[in-house]
């Protein structure tokens, strides 16, 4: 049961990226007036938004395809789940720390539970060793 838990908790939480996928390339707004990741700190300057926008689209396919593969892998049994689970959560936190605008407001609109959720998948992950599933 726990197996099914944790594989369903990584592939949804891989899937929720489909959405911010979609906020990028704006095919519909996650909440009226959000302009993610318009204002970049790390790319908007450098690249324009609408590179941004690409750039932002592109991680957000990958991060969900880490997440699926690896959640899918927990309900097959494959013990090579671990590697591919902690790539796609590092990945998923630093390029949402990357598109992240830099201020202070509105940081749920910016990924923060995301990464939140990514650096608690990573702490039970690698520090923990949790969960075991014996294979």
């Amino acid at each position: 049961m726990l197996r099914f838990i944790v594989a369903a908790f990584i592939v949804l939480h891989g899937l929720v990226h489909l959405l911010y996928f979609a906020q990028s390339r704006r095919l519909f707004e996650l909440q009226p007036g959000m302009v993610w990741p318009d204002g970049s700190w790390a790319f908007s300057r450098l690249l324009g938004d609408e590179a941004t926008r690409w750039l932002a689209s592109l991680a957000c396919i990958l991060a969900a395809i880490g997440f699926v593969v690896g959640g899918t892998a927990i309900l097959l049994g494959q013990a090579w789940w671990r590697p591919v689970v902690v790539a796609a959560a590092a990945f998923s936190a630093a390029v949402l720390f990357l598109l992240w605008n830099g201020k202070t407001q509105k940081l749920a609109q910016q990924g923060a539970i995301a990464i939140l959720i990514n650096l608690a998948i990573l702490f039970y992950v690698l520090v923990f060793q949790w969960p075991d599933f014996g294979f």
